[in-house]
């Protein structure tokens, strides 16, 4: 072997979250990419419009979705009873992105447009000049026999780019090599194609009555037609759109020591902790002797606040959460209700929650924009986020529970906290924790460039994460049960 080969191998980590996120270029994908993985695993979908009652035993391994676009997944150990504790680590399947607005058709000097509006807290001078294509779900109309209607959602992604939003030349703005500025609204609005050519291939049929076509361009409709295989763009009733880039995820350095990659905020830690599930779950060894219940909550929306029905400030935890206490009681209807909720609170309070949300790795061009003995680095381990604000949820007790789990499984730990000058940003961290009143811990790997359209991580660094989450799943009764701060 030459020397420093065997450094430039890829981790097998590395690669497989590759896979993930290059199928992942919406929410909508990322929960179907985390379905297949879990169904693969033996894990049983089961329906939150159904009764739970009866249905979940020890040692099952369940999975259900919110929105298509919101997964929890959880795996109930073989000494688990009603009151004991939920192991829980929760992440996001959303990115800063950008999304076609409603009516989305546009036209300027010749060009057809496309409307988007921002998503999140991009840096969207990320976005110019880009190779861009759309993803997302359609809602589309599958049986049209009279009273025989039926509306499936679909999932879509064109594979290759059909949009790019161009910048101005410096001859024509020479200001720009002193700061790149522009117009949300006006600048950020990316072409699909020349009316030209539209005109030549007879694609923009004006006479289509469809409301959906005044909404987009008929050539545009045409295409999502295509890819999806249906009839008629009538049988396309609405659809969530978002754009991305079509160049994939892939590894790089001269070692094959990065990541270079979209969406890596936050779906490497949604990766991370769900191979982290499915791996602990299947050593039943190890499920049959847990007394907690294990769960992976991957919420949308947490870019934009978590306050939506499938996000981390909705109910949704809190009632599977409260649905989990009841199914396992065979009583009468009055003492379940007395029970389960006695039972919830005595949960609530021996459960944990990891959030886990990716960090801020030490920039060597802005080495001051950071706290000089908080500078986190690439390939050397988790980090754990502290505020003093509580912009993070972790406490000298919590992360005490998580470095005990670290300490057994020999994972690195960092820290991080910013500046005092310096703005904090938040995770599904704290308002889980205020909501339920849940012990939480928040942690992410490193990674620079965070909310731009393509971002930097270590290859090291999701094994670490998905060594430090298998044991917290393996572990954390046990530390539990010595680690007592009422």
């Amino acid at each position: 072997m030459l020397d420093g080969e065997e450094s430039n191998v890829v981790p097998d980590e590395a690669s497989d979250f590759i896979k993930f996120v290059n199928d992942s270029p919406s929410p909508f994908h990322a929960v179907e990419s985390a379905r297949l993985r879990l169904v693969n695993a033996g894990y049983e979908e089961i329906k939150e419009r159904d009764n739970w009652s009866g249905k979940l035993k020890k040692n099952g391994k369940y999975y259900f979705t919110r929105n298509r676009s919101t997964i929890i997944a959880f795996a109930i150990g073989g000494r688990y009873v009603p009151g004991n504790g939920i192991s829980i680590i929760g992440a996001h399947t959303d990115s800063p992105c950008l999304k076609l607005k409603p009516v989305s058709k546009k036209a300027s000097a010749g060009y057809l447009q496309v409307g988007v509006e921002t998503y999140g807290g991009g840096i969207w001078h990320t976005w110019f000049d880009r190779d861009l294509s759309v993803a997302g779900r359609v809602m589309v109309e599958t049986k049209v026999e009279p009273n025989e209607r039926q509306f499936e959602h679909k999932l879509i992604k064109i594979n290759r780019p059909i949009l790019r939003i161009p910048t101005l030349a410096i001859h024509l703005d020479p200001s720009v090599s002193d700061g790149f500025k522009f117009n949300k609204e006006t600048h950020l609005t990316p072409l699909i194609a020349t009316a030209t050519k539209i005109l030549t291939n007879g694609s923009d049929n004006n006479d289509k009555s469809e409301s959906s076509t005044l909404n987009h361009h008929p050539a545009f409709l045409d295409l999502l037609v295509k890819e999806l295989g249906v009839k008629a763009v009538n049988h396309i009733h609405d659809f969530e759109l978002c754009l991305y880039d079509t160049q994939p995820s892939t590894i790089g350095g001269v070692f094959n020591e990065f990541i270079f990659s979209p969406r890596l905020d936050n779906l490497m830690m949604s990766f991370t902790a769900l191979t982290a599930l499915i791996e602990s779950t299947n050593n039943t060894e190890t499920l049959c002797d847990d007394t907690n219940v294990r769960l992976v909550v991957l919420f949308d929306n947490e870019e934009i606040g978590s306050k939506t029905a499938h996000g981390a400030d909705s109910k949704l935890l809190e009632t599977t959460i409260r649905r989990l206490v009841l199914s396992n009681i065979d009583s009468s209807t009055s003492e379940k209700d007395r029970i389960s909720e006695a039972t919830f609170e005595e949960t609530i309070h021996k459960s944990f929650l990891i959030s886990a949300d990716m960090a801020h790795a030490v920039h060597p061009n802005y080495c001051e924009k950071y706290e000089e003995n908080h500078r986190p680095q690439m390939h050397k381990g988790v980090v754990v986020k502290v505020n003093a604000n509580q912009r993070y949820a972790t406490t000298a007790a919590t992360s005490l529970i998580l470095r005990e789990a670290a300490k057994k499984y020999n994972v690195p730990l960092q820290e991080f906290c910013v500046r005092a000058d310096s703005p904090c940003g938040s995770t599904i961290g704290p308002m889980i924790s205020a909501n339920l009143g849940l012990r939480t811990v928040d942690v992410g790997n490193p990674q620079l460039s965070m909310h731009s359209i393509r971002e930097t991580a270590g290859t090291d660094d999701v094994g670490h994460a998905i060594k430090l989450f298998k044991g917290f799943f393996e572990e954390f009764p046990k530390i539990d049960s010595y680690v007592v701060i009422d």
